[in-house]
This record gives structure tokens, C-alpha cells and sequence, in this order.
């Protein structure tokens, strides 16, 4: 979080999405890499419990970062052995579980993008068992973050992906939509739009000449960070630099503690190594933002080792400021909250190289980066927009094929932002967080949904169209859908076919549906060539699920 919330005022998106987050009901905080996702977070939960606030995140890496847990180990799904039911019945038996998940107010999930569907589900069903609730995660509050542009869903190799977004309990789930669309980590408005670009798949001209312009020769003597896509190409890198130096090389060994077990997790999932090699003018990467309150450095900035000692690192940052560090903790934590093991070192990995994937969270003042082969989509994206500015970049080698995106969430994001646009701040109070003898209010209060969702079976009785069913309900369409989803899962739904009669392609969507089948929208969505509004897609798939 490179920003101080006392240094720096809020974006006008900021701005709004701080008034979502401030209101009651489910969000989904988003936008492109920069633009502060994590900064509004730390304005918005300062003050605020963990115990009533916890934050999870769905990598063991990235939970070390944000100083939370992971979703695995705070929802009690462990790997999910046995699948869905085997884990909830596991997870029923843990008294630890069902008291955490009945006090806390409000769950912070970092990165959902990596997060599949059916995790989520098992997470939001253990959820509605300890707080003896059908509502939805019991409800438990849920503010989910993270950029499905960038991370996709950690899924067996093969296998489809299994978005999130596109599962049932996403819909359930009833996400308010918090989109940040300023970009706070570079102010280099033609490089912006280029990442834009690229975001999106898109190799134009432009992004042709803009590539090609920052394309140079594989010199050693270009200074900066090179991102590679694979760990052993870092690696192999840094420790050739670190050979060329003259000096001789410093070991500092990563102290842990804790118990055997938790230390070898520990070991997998902070970003330090087990054992730190530097050397006099060694070229470093910070590994954690500067908490000191004075924002020398961020997580990612660069600087040089000018001189070092057991207890601390003298460095020149490439902004020009000479910095001391000294030792800091990274923790782990368990579901409860609980300190089970800890790293002691110095905040800083060699930083010749990196991978793509370590980057992430990242702002780096300089970068070269290899965008040849890449395999996955979106990587491109997460890799080019780590560097602050365009000036700050220098490509080894690119290929058009290597730039892409999944239209899915391209067009998942299209809707978000017409839904987003759409929200209008009122005035609001937030109330304070209930004790548990006010659990009954609580449960009274969310009534309001169980009415809209009554309101929307009716009107669809009578024939109305969504945005009859919308304004009715003081919601958007997209709202709408996700009460006549709830309804088909109930089974408790009137007929649908009429709201698909003036749909233009409503027979090419079912004839690929009939095709494909109804688990996934991705293979419809892509052979419509992502001409098709997603919402329409998901209509023509629930009038279809309803005459089953």
C-alpha cells in the first residue's frame, strides 16, 4: 500500500467505492492494477477489529503480504479432501470454526480471482451452517477483492476454468460492484493507454510502435528488473550477477520460528529466501512497504546495497534516498488469527530478476521483461503494468501471441462497469457492529432481500419485463437476474420463455447451449465471438435451467 491515507487524498472513484464499502451488503472491490484496490482497503478497515474484520487471501504468499490469513485455513476447507461434503462435515466438528465464523462481522477476501467457484460455494455453505442462517454466507458480510483480469483461478492443469464469477454463488452472493478505473501508480497517460490496450487483448498499431520503440537488445548493463515468466530463469539470473560483482558474497540466513509443520508452510509462502546473498552494490527489491509512516519505499522499489552489518542494510534507492533497514518479521498466521510461525531476515530479495508471479503487488521504478511465449491470458497485462511509467521500460523480446485476454472476463468487466455507473451515493449511517444479543435485529433487517426476491417472483408471474421487475425492486437488471437465479435454485420459479421473445440471437444462444451444454457460459460466450452482452447469455442459460 504505497500511499498514506494522511498524505493523500481519494480519487473521485476511490471516493465512491469507499461509500459502497461504508454501507451495508455484499462488494466486490476491483479495478486495473494501480489503481489503489489495497490502499482503499487499509482507509477503510483502519480502526476496525481482524476478529470482526478478518482479512483472507486465497495464496499463502499473498496472506503473508496483506498480514491476514488464507481463505482455506480461516473457512476450515483444508484441501477439500473427499470433495464438498466430506469438507463441510470436517469442517462442522471444529468448535474453533463455528465460534470465528459467528463473531466475525465482515470477511475481507484478497485476490478472489484465483479463488474458483467451487471454493467459494464450500466456504459460503460452511458459512450458512455456524451462523444458522439460509441467508446467503449466513449472513456473514463479504467484501471480496481482486481483478479477475489479471489472476485467474488456481485450477487443475486441463481443466476448465472455474471463474468465480460465473458460479451460482457469485450471483447469490449479490456483489455491489466497487470499480477504481484511476490509475495511481503511473500518471504516463499514453501508457495508460496502452495498458488499457493490452488489457483487453487488443494489439493495435499503437501498441505495435509502442512495444517495438521500448524493444532493446539483451544488455547487462541496463539497469532495472527483469521479469521472466518461469522461477528457474530468475533464479540462474540473479545468481550471475551476483558472481559478476567483485565483492565477497554476505550469507544472512532467514531465521523461523515456530513448529516444524508450520515452518515448512512458512518456507513456501514469504517472499524472502532461506538464505539472502548480497553484496556491496548488489541491486535489491524491497519486500515491504516502509511502515515507518515516512513512505521512503514501497513494496518493489529498487536500490542498491552500499553497505550492510549483522543488524542492518545501508541502501541507495534508485529515487536517490539512502535508506538503513534493518531486520523485519514476516508472519503466518493460522484460521484463528493465531501467530503459528514467523521468518526473520532483512525485506529484500535480489532483484535483477523476478517472475511474473512475484511481481504481483509490485511497483518498480525500472523493468525489462521478456513477453515471448507467454502462456496464460492476462499475463501479459500483470507483467507490463508493474513499472511505474513507460519510461521506466525495456522489452527484450515480444510477440502479438503473448498479448491476450479472456473475453469472458472482458465482457464480465463491460457489465460490471455498466452496472457501476448506474449507483448513485445517498446519505448513509453506518451502524455500529452488532453484539451478539442484537443477532435477531440483524436477521430482521435482512428481510428487505426476501421481499425483493417474493416482489420478483411475482412480477415475473404477471409477465413484467426486467426493467419493470428493476425498478420495482430499487435494483439494476443484473440485480434482477441474480433474484431469478436464487428462484431457479429454489425450484420456486413461473415460467420464463417470455423474457427471451424479443431477444435477437436467443436461437443461436440456445442452439450453442443445446451444443455445449449449461455448466459453462465461457464456450457460448467464445463462439459468438464475445459479440453477445454477458447478461444475455446468462438470461437465455436460466431460461433454459428453468425447463429442466
Amino acid at each position: 500500500m504505497p500511499q498514506s491515507a494522511t498524505q493523500f487524498r481519494l480519487t473521485s472513484c476511490q471516493e465512491k467505492a469507499l461509500d459502497i464499502l461504508q454501507r451495508q451488503g455484499n462488494v466486490f472491490l476491483t479495478g486495473a492494477a494501480g489503481t489503489g484496490k489495497s490502499f482503499l482497503l487499509d482507509h477503510y478497515l483502519r480502526g476496525k477489529s481482524s476478529e470482526d474484520f478478518p482479512i483472507v487471501a486465497s495464496t499463502g504468499a499473498a496472506a503473508v503480504i496483506v498480514g491476514g490469513r488464507t481463505f482455506h485455513s480461516f473457512f476450515g476447507l483444508g484441501i477439500l479432501e473427499g470433495g464438498l461434503e466430506a469438507t463441510i462435515t470436517r469442517a462442522m466438528r471444529s468448535k474453533r470454526l463455528m465460534r470465528r465464523l459467528q463473531r466475525a462481522c465482515c470477511v475481507v477476501i484478497d485476490e478472489v480471482s484465483m479463488l474458483p467457484g467451487s471454493t467459494l460455494r464450500a466456504a459460503e455453505h460452511i458459512s450458512r451452517i455456524a451462523r444458522g442462517s439460509p441467508e446467503p454466507w449466513g449472513g456473514l458480510r463479504i467484501i471480496a477483492v481482486g481483478d479477475f483480469a489479471q489472476l485467474p483461478p488456481i485450477t487443475p492443469s486441463g481443466t476448465e476454468k472455474d471463474w468465480a464469477f460465473l458460479h451460482p454463488v457469485w450471483q447469490e452472493s449479490d456483489f455491489e460492484p466497487a470499480l477504481l478505473t484511476t490509475v495511481m501508480r503511473t500518471q504516463d497517460v499514453s501508457f495508460l493507454e496502452i495498458l488499457n490496450f493490452v488489457r483487453e487483448g487488443i494489439v493495435n498499431d499503437r501498441v505495435h510502435a509502442f512495444l517495438n520503440e521500448r524493444t532493446v537488445q539483451s544488455s547487462h548493463e541496463a539497469e532495472g528488473t527483469r521479469l521472466y515468466p518461469h522461477r528457474a530463469q530468475a533464479e540462474q539470473y540473479n545468481l550471475r550477477r551476483l558472481e559478476a560483482l567483485p565483492e565477497v558474497v554476505q550469507r544472512f540466513p532467514t531465521e523461523y520460528i515456530g513448529q516444524e509443520k508450520y515452518i515448512d508452510t512458512a518456507k513456501r509462502m514469504v517472499p524472502i529466501p532461506d538464505t539472502l546473498l548480497l553484496k556491496k552494490d548488489a541491486l535489491i527489491m524491497m519486500r515491504k512497504n516502509d511502515l515507518s509512516g515516512e513512505n521512503r519505499y514501497v513494496n518493489g522499489s529498487l536500490g542498491h546495497i552500499r553497505s550492510f552489518s549483522e543488524e542492518a542494510l545501508h541502501i541507495r534507492l534508485l529515487s536517490g534516498q539512502e535508506i538503513d533497514v534493518v531486520k523485519d518479521k514476516f508472519t503466518c498466521l493460522d484460521g484463528d488469527g493465531n501467530e503459528v510461525a514467523a521468518a526473520w531476515n532483512f525485506p529484500v530479495t535480489l532483484a535483477w530478476a523476478t517472475t511474473i508471479h512475484k511481481a504481483q503487488g509490485a511497483s518498480l521504478d525500472r523493468m525489462i521483461v521478456d513477453l515471448h511465449h507467454l502462456w496464460e491470458p492476462g499475463q501479459a497485462y500483470v507483467a507490463l503494468s508493474r513499472v511505474r511509467s513507460g519510461a521506466g521500460l525495456m522489452i527484450e523480446r515480444w510477440s502479438p501471441e503473448s498479448i491476450r485476454a479472456e473475453r469472458i472476463v472482458t465482457s464480465f468487466y463491460d457489465t460490471l462497469s455498466d452496472r457501476a455507473k448506474k449507483y448513485k451515493p445517498q446519505p448513509f449511517f453506518e451502524p455500529p457492529i452488532p453484539a451478539p444479543e442484537e443477532d435477531k435485529k440483524l436477521k430482521k433487517h435482512s428481510l428487505s432481500q426476501h421481499e425483493k426476491l417474493r416482489r420478483t417472483k411475482q412480477l415475473l408471474s404477471d409477465g413484467a419485463g426486467l426493467s419493470l421487475i428493476a425498478e420495482a425492486c430499487s435494483v439494476t437488471q443484473s440485480t434482477v437476474l441474480n433474484y431469478i437465479e436464487k428462484l431457479i435454485a429454489l425450484g420456486d420459479v413461473p415460467s420464463l420463455a417470455y423474457l427471451i421473445d424479443d431477444l435477437p440471437e436467443s436461437n443461436e444462444i440456445r442452439s450453442l447451449y443445446e451444443e455445449h451444454g449449461l455448466q459453462f457460459m465461457k464456450p457460448v460466450f467464445e463462439a459468438l465471438d464475445g459479440r453477445v452482452p454477458y447478461d444475455n447469455l446468462k438470461l437465455v442459460r436460466m431460461v433454459l435451467m428453468s425447463n429442466v
